[in-house]
């Protein structure tokens, strides 16, 4: 499922965005993104996993869920919510992977022990440096989580419609992603 995130906002379809963003589109990306909470997702999210099981179409085990650049850390905050019914959670290029709040992604793997975690990272990547994966590798040492970098590569790497998109790159996430969900979610 892939939910619609800005519909607080009165959005009902973002349309297309210009690549690289120009000055407006920027401002509006970043205001619609700066509506968004995890508390606020994770309603969201409640939403969700309630219609999941529901849906006579949907198998009742074990879910996995991802996220891109701001949404990583809701994939890894949902897996936290529900450490009983997330069994795989990834974050690709995610932001915020570090931050003072308690519901910070290097906290909340912590509360899913039964989660496997991969954590793509950019090497060339302003919204995640590579000083934030250090702190989030270190913080998540131990745990069931793989935090991986992406050599020469920008954030937005997985997107043909990004500037920064890498073939390679993405390919790799792709394998990477789907192994993870074989292992985890049958």
């Amino acid at each position: 499922m892939l939910p619609n995130l800005y519909y607080r906002s009165g959005v009902m379809e973002l349309g297309s965005f210009s690549t690289p963003a120009d000055g407006e589109t920027r401002k509006k990306m970043f205001e619609l993104m700066g509506a968004l909470s995890i508390p606020l997702i994770m309603e969201d999210t409640d939403a969700l996993v309630a219609f999941l099981g529901k849906d006579s179409a949907a198998s009742p085990g074990l879910i996995g869920t991802v996220g891109y650049c701001m949404s990583g850390q809701y994939a890894i905050n949902a897996a936290a919510r529900y450490p009983n019914r997330v069994g795989a959670a990834a974050s690709i290029y995610g932001v915020r992977l570090v931050t003072d709040a308690s519901d910070s992604p290097h906290l909340a793997v912590r509360k899913a022990p039964n989660t496997e975690f991969y954590v793509g990272c950019a090497e060339i990547d302003s919204y995640a440096p590579l000083e934030m994966v250090e702190q989030f590798t270190q913080a998540t040492e131990g745990l069931d989580v793989e935090v991986e970098l992406y050599p020469k590569v920008e954030h937005g790497f997985a997107f043909p419609q990004r500037a920064a998109f890498n073939k390679d790159a993405a390919e790799r996430h792709w394998e990477r992603l789907f192994s993870l969900y074989g292992r985890r979610l049958g």
